[in-house]
């Protein structure tokens, strides 16, 4: 497959060997892209099937407003990002931390900056050309990409096996063999660009340990008036802090979110979309609550509202004396009773902590990523399924979630190069 005078024989001596070994990767996201490089760069035959006419298809989607990478923060917090499971997911990151991930990009030549956030991108902003260039370094390689065939899982009864690989294609139905096979099938969000979930039912019937797919990083409903909907559908809430959780396991964050006709949307809502989907799933509803005027304490609030109005209206009153106007005011006067406003101290209590209840979230094919899938105690630290030797899995397929912020693209692609570099040790145990 290379020779002397091949550019990609370069890359590694082993390149010049006969690829005796040949892997399958199913699924062309970013996991199923890091873990074909893992073992194309190590001499490998990689092919790599995808349902979808080309591949990368929800990583350019994301990209198109910005593609953050991942994010500056030091790695004790980035990992704590991943909440429950952040002790496996760092043990991924060991492979591919964040540092090297830029460094990989810019051996794509792609360079990055850090945004004032914290927050990494490439310079030119756009998805695209990364992955143009990743691509052709893929091809280089001699991973070769089989578009349009749907893998379809072992059928109940069967063993399932790298060494029968089946696909539906435009021209039938196709099987093909491998020595190993990466699942990175994604999560269930997004479904027309490829990540619609049929896989969870077919694993879990080989008892293979899956936990259902949740929306993750998603927008939720709420019981909005006519009248506010009708005024404020689409309005951005600026400057603003949000509190979720119970007493004990409180969190709050600052940001923005967008109303939308019937609930919330937005960054801030994505940054606190776990603990409140997790409240609605264990109560039936969740009640988060919103700072208005984050800047000002309490007793600042408490004697702007009592100061005396005279004739003005309260609204009058309160823009005057706090600047609180459009879909903020729109917000107070929604959600506060009449009581609230007849007593100075009781609205300027909810100025600070407005009451908002949520009561599911968004359907889970508009969400930007997916809880649940398989169990990672099902996998061994190569993220190979134990029980189907040769059968390794990654990415968003698996039961992790964290915040948007680049922490979910990380991750993804740090998971990959686990189950990719976890094939190369299973496949060195073949002889």
């Amino acid at each position: 497959m290379s020779s002397a005078t091949d550019p990609a024989s370069s890359l590694d001596a082993t390149r010049a060997s006969p690829r005796t070994r040949r892997v399958a990767v199913i699924g062309g996201g970013p996991a199923g892209l890091m873990a074909a490089e893992a073992m194309a760069e190590r001499g490998v035959q990689v092919d790599l099937y995808d349902a979808m006419p080309s591949v990368g298809r929800k990583f350019l989607l994301a990209g198109r407003g910005g593609l953050n990478l991942t994010h500056a923060e030091a790695l004790p917090a980035f990992t704590a990002r991943y909440g429950a499971q952040a002790p496996r997911v760092a043990a991924w990151l060991e492979a591919l931390p964040p540092d090297a991930l830029r460094e990989w990009a810019h051996d794509l030549g792609i360079e990055t900056f850090v945004g004032t956030s914290g927050r990494v991108f490439p310079r030119e902003m756009k998805a695209a050309p990364l992955l143009r260039a990743w691509l052709a370094r893929l091809r280089a390689q001699g991973v070769r990409l089989h578009m349009r065939h749907r893998w379809l899982p072992w059928p109940q009864g069967e063993a399932a096996s790298p060494a029968r690989l089946r696909f539906a294609t435009p021209e039938g139905e196709v099987e093909h063999g491998a020595d190993a096979v990466v699942l990175a099938l994604g999560g269930g969000s997004w479904a027309r660009l490829g990540s619609d979930g049929a896989w969870v039912e077919p694993l879990a019937a080989h008892d293979v340990p899956v936990r259902a797919l949740r929306p993750a990083n998603c927008g939720f409903l709420a019981s909005w008036s006519e009248w506010f909907r009708e005024r404020h559908a689409g309005d951005p809430v600026k400057a603003v802090s949000m509190i979720c959780g119970q007493e004990a396991a409180r969190q709050s964050r600052r940001g923005e979110f967008v109303i939308s006709a019937d609930g919330i949307e937005g960054s801030l809502v994505y940054a606190l979309s776990a603990p409140i989907r997790d409240e609605i799933e264990a109560r039936g509803t969740a009640t988060i609550w919103l700072d208005l005027m984050p800047d000002w304490s309490l007793e600042r609030v408490e004697t702007e509202v009592a100061h005396p109005r005279g004739s003005r209206s309260m609204s009058s009153h309160l823009q005057s004396r706090l600047k609180l106007t459009g879909v903020r005011a729109g917000l107070l006067r929604e959600l506060a009773s009449r009581d609230d406003y007849a007593d100075p101290l009781r609205l300027a209590a909810r100025i600070k902590a407005l009451p908002l209840v949520l009561t599911a979230p968004r359907p889970i094919d508009e969400a930007i990523s997916t809880a649940g899938g398989v169990e990672l105690g099902a996998l061994d630290g190569a993220s190979m399924l134990p029980r189907w030797p040769g059968v390794f899995c990654a990415g968003e397929m698996l039961d992790w979630e964290a915040p948007t912020g680049g922490y979910l693209l990380t991750a993804c692609m740090a998971s990959g190069r686990v189950a990719g570099r976890g094939v190369l040790d299973y496949l060195a145990t073949l002889g």
